[in-house]
C-alpha cells in the first residue's frame, strides 16, 4: 500500500511541475515574440518605400548647427578692440586680414631723356587675432612688410622691410578704462646697407640685419578705448630692450649700445601710445599712430619720439594705394630726425569677420566657441 502511495504522489509532483514549467515557457515565448516583432521588417511596407535626406559632411568641416558669426570683411580692417568688446555673440575668437601687394615696372628702349630698365614689388600684409571672454581680451597683431627694386646694371636694393608683432591684454574695469598689460616685437627680416655708400654693397657691408637691432618693449599699464577709431595706452612700467646680435655690429654708440661687444641694453621708463583714425571720405582714410617713450634711469629729458601715418585710398574691392610716413627720434640711436616715404597702388584684399547672423554653416576649424 505505501509503494502504490508513493508512486500516486511522485505522479501528481510531476504533473504539477511541468504545468507550471509550461506556464513560465509561456511567458518567456511572449516575451520573445514582442522584441522579435519590434525589430522584424515589415514585408507590406517595402511597397511603399520612403526616401530620407541624408546629411552630407564633407572632409575638414565642422557642422555647426548654432548660431554663429561667419565673417567676410571688404572695407576697412578695425584698428582697437572697440566693437569686439561689445559683441554679444557666444564665439570668443576672432580673426582679421589685409594683404598688399605692389609692382612698380618702368622700361626703356631709345628713350631720348634716358632712364634704366626697373622692376619693383612690395608686399605688405596685417593680420589681427582677438580673443575676448567676459571682460577679458587679448589683442594680437602681426604686420609684415618686404620690398624690394631691381634696376639694370645694379643690385636689388631693399626698399621696404619690417617685422611688428604686438600683443596686448585688457580687463574692462568700466567707462571705457582697461586695465592693460602687453609688449611690442620689432626688427627686419634681410640685411640693409648704405647704398650711398656702397651703391653694390656685399654682406660684410651691411648696416643692419634681422635681430641687428631688435626691440622689445614689455609694460604694464591702463588703455582708453572710447571708440572704435582711437585709443590712448599709458605704461607707467614699461621696459625697453634693445639687442644687436651681430658682433660686427656691436659697436659703442651703435644702436645705443654703450660699449663694445654689448649684444643687449636694457632700459626702463613710461611709455605713451596713441592710436586715432580719421575716416576723409568714403573708402579714404587716415590713420596716425604715435609712441613716446621717456626713460627713468637716464636722460628723461630726451623723449624718443616715434610716429607712422597711413593714407589708405581704396577704389574697390581689391584695388587700393597707400601712401606711407615713418618719423623717428631717439638721441642714442642718431641726434637727427629720421624719416622714411613710401607711395604705392596695387592689389589689396581684406578677410575677417562680420557681424552676421546665419543658422547653420560650415566653417574652418580654427573658430570655435
Amino acid at each position: 500500500m505505501k509503494k502504490i502511495l508513493f508512486v500516486v504522489l511522485a505522479f501528481l509532483s510531476t504533473v504539477f511541475k511541468a504545468q507550471i514549467r509550461s506556464s513560465i515557457q509561456e511567458k518567456i515565448d511572449s516575451i520573445s515574440q514582442k522584441r522579435w516583432d519590434s525589430v522584424a521588417i515589415d514585408l507590406d511596407s517595402l511597397a511603399n518605400p520612403k526616401l530620407i535626406n541624408l546629411e552630407t559632411k564633407f572632409k575638414d568641416t565642422i557642422v555647426i548647427h548654432d548660431k554663429l558669426v561667419i565673417a567676410n570683411v571688404t572695407g576697412e580692417v578695425p584698428i582697437t578692440p572697440y566693437h569686439l568688446m561689445r559683441m554679444k555673440d557666444p564665439i570668443k575668437w576672432f580673426y582679421f586680414g589685409q594683404n598688399n601687394l605692389v609692382f612698380n615696372q618702368s622700361s626703356f628702349s631709345n628713350w631720348n631723356s634716358g632712364g634704366n630698365n626697373n622692376i619693383g614689388v612690395i608686399g605688405k600684409v596685417n593680420y589681427i587675432v582677438n580673443y575676448k571672454s567676459g571682460k577679458h581680451f587679448l589683442d594680437n597683431q602681426f604686420k609684415f612688410g618686404y620690398g624690394f627694386v631691381s634696376t639694370r646694371g645694379e643690385a636689388a636694393r631693399k626698399t621696404e622691410d619690417y617685422i611688428n608683432i604686438m600683443s596686448n591684454y585688457g580687463y574692462d574695469i568700466g567707462k571705457n578704462f582697461y586695465l592693460s598689460t602687453g609688449f611690442q616685437f620689432l626688427s627686419q627680416f634681410a640685411p640693409g646697407y648704405n647704398y650711398s655708400a656702397t651703391p653694390n654693397p656685399e654682406f660684410s657691408d651691411r648696416i643692419s640685419r634681422f635681430m641687428a637691432p631688435g626691440y622689445l618693449n614689455v609694460g604694464l599699464g591702463i588703455s582708453y578705448n572710447p571708440k572704435e577709431n582711437f585709443q590712448v595706452i599709458f605704461r607707467p612700467i614699461n621696459g625697453k630692450f634693445t639687442f644687436v646680435n651681430d658682433p660686427l655690429l656691436q659697436k659703442a654708440g651703435k644702436y645705443g649700445l654703450e660699449r663694445d661687444g654689448q649684444s643687449m641694453k636694457a632700459d626702463l621708463g613710461a611709455l605713451l601710445n596713441i592710436l586715432y583714425r580719421l575716416k576723409i571720405y568714403e573708402n579714404i582714410d587716415f590713420t596716425n599712430q604715435v609712441n613716446f617713450f621717456s626713460s627713468y634711469i637716464s636722460h628723461p629729458e630726451r623723449v624718443d619720439v616715434t610716429y607712422n601715418g597711413t593714407l589708405d585710398i581704396r577704389f574697390n574691392r581689391f584695388i587700393s594705394a597707400v601712401v606711407g610716413l615713418d618719423l623717428m627720434y631717439d638721441h642714442d640711436q642718431i641726434q637727427k630726425l629720421q624719416m622714411k616715404q613710401t607711395l604705392g597702388i596695387g592689389f589689396s584684399y581684406n578677410f575677417g569677420f562680420e557681424n552676421k547672423e546665419r543658422s547653420k554653416k560650415f566653417i574652418k576649424p580654427f573658430i570655435a566657441n
